[in-house]
């Protein structure tokens, strides 16, 4: 199947490095990121694994879930952790599902056709408290994964969430936000305040991103 923006994210039960969770109850009413790699004992998905390991900070303080699969057993998902600990320096707290039978592989429709295997794409599912997929990527095995922009990425879906905002190009936390086209320059001056908004042009107006 093919998971698509705006709908609900389909549930499944499977076994972990943390024991077995069924996805929607683990994640309860936190965002959730969910990301696949093709292979263990791999050395991009060692890398990968890490660099999420090591923003465990940065998934708390955004209340988001991290949650891994491969297609590889149980076994060897626990004897890997210790490579990627060890080149990390951080802790996997996160649960890794064991997916050899490939069936959230096959849900969340991350089986690279054409590749002569049935390994996993490195594909990242952003979905929010109310288990609707908010946004995709996908890589080929290749290329590694940019976290910062994952998180970036959820920085904003959870700022435009709050208000009639949209972000710009490589905006990032603290960055002024563009006023959606839903609401006039007027309205826009009279809700945030006549020297708060700058009207670049009719359709692109900026303002201060408003605080948590």
């Amino acid at each position: 199947m093919t998971v698509r923006l705006g709908e609900i994210a389909p549930d499944f039960t499977a076994e972990t490095t943390e024991g077995q969770l069924s996805f929607h109850d683990w994640k309860a009413d936190s965002w959730a990121v969910l990301f696949s790699h093709p292979a263990d004992f791999t050395p991009v998905c060692t890398t990968e694994l890490g660099r999420v390991a090591a923003l465990e900070d940065e998934w708390a303080a955004r209340d988001v879930k991290v949650l891994a699969v491969s297609v590889d057993p149980i076994e060897q998902h626990h004897a890997w952790k210790s490579d990627i600990e060890d080149v990390a320096g951080a802790t996997v707290g996160y649960p890794i599902i064991a997916d050899d039978a490939r069936t959230v592989s096959e849900l969340y429709d991350m089986i690279h056709p054409g590749e002569g295997d049935t390994s996993g794409v490195r594909s990242v599912f952003v979905i929010d408290a109310a288990n609707k997929v908010r946004l995709t990527l996908t890589y080929p095995k290749s290329v590694g994964r940019n976290f910062d922009e994952v998180l970036r990425a959820v920085d904003a879906l959870q700022l435009t969430d709050r208000g009639p905002f949209s972000t710009p190009a490589d905006w990032k936390d603290g960055d002024q936000v563009i006023v959606a086209p839903t609401l006039s320059t007027e309205d826009a001056r009279a809700r945030f305040g006549a020297e708060a908004v700058e009207e670049v042009k009719p359709y692109l107006r900026f303002t201060a991103a408003p605080t948590a």
